[in-house]
Order: structure tokens, then C-alpha cells, then sequence
């Protein structure tokens, strides 16, 4: 997602911006979505491109993310509407503003930059904060919830499905063994109970012990991919002729997610294939433009590392 700071007046280049962008193929007059709003530098590149007519939605489920991306959209507020949602709920933000079909959506998935440099949200395995991990604040259910009140075979199936992590069973043994003694209530509290369930010897050369297993309790949190898979019908059916829905993921288990769906949405056929003409009824809704997804460039990785995993892959629509 966006790499801002309050302190820096939103300087830093939000992740495959131009690629972004270009994909878009943005029309002056267009309508277009940035559900993931953050920063606002993806969405401020798109109103430098609207003129008279053409409208942004903007949307976050973060208060600070609202507060920084309406800052940084002051001077285009005449064509911006920004809403305080999670775009699962992108259908009904546009119902409520009379919008039926708009030219373009982006979404930029993950945690953002903001997020993790904000100590207190507990985002970080790099510095010591209470475990929250909340997207939505106003949201009562926290990390700490989780690591403490899952069984151990929940934790060990959330760190093995959304951390992809092969200690995950060690990993989750070592929790609850933790929390038994007390409650584990701090960033390096769950960092220490993870560095003791991997073998000093495998984890040099290998990252951050801790990075899988909350990226896994941060995904079940705020349900990350249930609002992906839930979203993306509903956004592609929201697109025009020739609209285009570009999606920047920053993990396996996001793209395959958005992989499937662009290849379904563009091949939905279920007739088994010696059937002379299709009789299933299931129509295209139009072509993935990206058949390999576009990649940052080695000097966006230099200049940003957290670009390094992303990727884009982007839907146009055919009615």
C-alpha cells in the first residue's frame, strides 16, 4: 500500500504508481473507486487526470488513512467523496451515492507503510507495542484475542494457512505454552514465543522469524481474504465497457485469490470440454489484461523495499 508519513507531507511514491495508473487508461471524465484509499497517493494521481465530470471515491476503513488521504486530496475536494467503509461494502457506497457503474477501480491490499511505522498499532514485529493489529479501530477484537484465546489448533491452522509458515505447529505450541504462564500482551512477548519455536541454525538467511506468523494473525484479524474473495464479483459486475479493475497484492495468497477470479470472470464456462457448444449459460464478463502480473522495477525495489513483493494484475470489462 501508499509509503506515507503525517511528518513528510505524504512525499513517498505509493507502490507500481505509474504502472498503476497507465492501467487505469483513466478517462477525463470517468468515475473511478480506490478502495484501499491509505495515503491518497494513488488517488491523487487519479484526480490530476479527471477534468470536469470525472469523480474519485475514496475508501478506507482506517480513520488515520481517511485523515491523511483527505489531507492530501484538499486541493481536488471538488471531485472526491471519501467514505469510511471496507470495500466489501463498495456496492452499497456507491447505491448510496446514485453511482451504478464507474470506469475504474483500484485496490492496493495489505498493511500500509503508515501502519507499520505507527509503533502503536501493533503492527511490527520490529518494535516493541501492545498486540492490536486492527485495521478498523473500531473494530473491539484484537491480536491479543486471538493469540490468547484461540486453541492451539486454530493458531497452528492460521499460521500455516495465512503465514505459510512449516514451524506452524511448533510456533503455536510455544503460544499457548507462553499464555499458560501469562497473558501474551506485547509485539515482542509473541516475537519471543516464536524465535523459541524455530531452531537458531534455520533461521539465519531466512527473514524475521516472526514475519509469517503476523502476517497470518493480522490476515485472520481483520479477515483479509474473506473480504477479497467476497469483493470481487461485485466489483467487476460495477464496471463499465471497458472499465478496469487493477489489483496491487503483496502475497501468494492474495494473487492466486485474484488470479482465479480475473480467469473465471473471463472464462466461466463449466461445460466439460467435448462439448460441441456451450449449454452451462455462463457469459464472459470481459479479459485480464495481465497475463503475467506486472512487477516493480529493480530501481522502485532500490528505492522502496516493501515494492519488492507486490504485484499488479488488472480486468477490463465487456459487457
Amino acid at each position: 500500500m501508499d509509503t506515507f508519513n503525517e511528518n513528510t507531507n505524504f512525499k513517498h511514491k505509493s507502490v507500481l504508481l505509474d504502472e498503476t495508473i497507465d492501467m487505469l487508461a483513466i478517462k477525463p471524465d470517468g468515475i473511478y473507486v480506490d478502495g484501499t484509499l491509505g495515503g491518497g497517493g494513488h488517488s491523487l494521481e487519479i484526480c490530476k487526470r479527471l477534468g470536469e465530470g470525472g469523480k474519485l471515491i475514496g475508501i478506507d476503513q482506517d480513520e488515520a488513512a481517511i485523515k491523511a488521504g483527505s489531507k492530501r486530496l484538499e486541493d481536488y475536494k471538488d471531485r472526491v467523496t471519501i467514505v469510511r467503509s471496507n470495500y466489501v461494502q463498495i456496492k452499497q457506497v456507491l447505491k448510496d451515492l446514485g453511482i451504478d457503474r464507474v470506469d475504474g477501480i483500484l485496490l492496493d491490499l495489505g498493511v500500509s507503510s503508515h501502519q507499520l511505522d505507527t509503533i502503536e498499532r501493533g503492527f511490527s514485529y520490529k518494535e516493541n507495542a501492545p498486540l492490536d493489529m486492527r485495521m478498523d479501530t473500531r473494530n473491539s477484537l484484537t491480536a491479543k484475542d486471538i493469540v490468547n484465546t484461540y486453541s492451539e489448533y486454530d493458531l497452528y491452522r492460521i499460521i500455516r494457512d495465512y503465514g505459510e509458515d512449516k514451524f506452524a505447529k511448533n510456533i503455536a505450541k510455544h503460544i499457548v505454552r507462553m499464555r499458560e504462564v501469562k497473558p501474551i500482551e506485547s509485539t515482542d512477548e509473541l516475537t519471543e514465543a516464536i524465535k523459541a519455536a524455530i531452531p537458531m541454525k534455520l533461521r539465519i538467511n531466512t527473514g524475521h522469524p516472526a514475519k509469517k506468523t503476523f502476517q497470518a494473525i493480522r490476515i485472520e484479524l481483520n479477515h483479509e481474504l474473506e473480504v477479497l474473495n467476497q469483493s470481487l464479483a461485485d466489483m467487476i459486475e460495477l464496471l463499465r465497457e471497458d472499465g478496469r479493475l487493477c489489483i496491487i497484492t503483496f502475497h501468494s495468497l492474495e494473487d492466486r485469490i485474484v488470479k482465479s477470479a480475473f480467469r473465471t470472470s473471463e472464462a466461466p464456462c463449466t461445460c466439460p470440454p467435448n462439448f460441441p457448444v456451450c449449454v452451462c449459460g455462463n457469459k464472459s464478463k470481459g479479459k485480464v489484461v495481465t497475463r503475467k502480473p506486472i512487477l516493480p522495477s529493480e530501481q522502485e525495489v532500490i528505492e522502496n523495499k516493501r515494492s519488492k513483493s507486490s504485484k499488479l494484475r488488472v480486468f477490463e470489462r465487456h459487457l
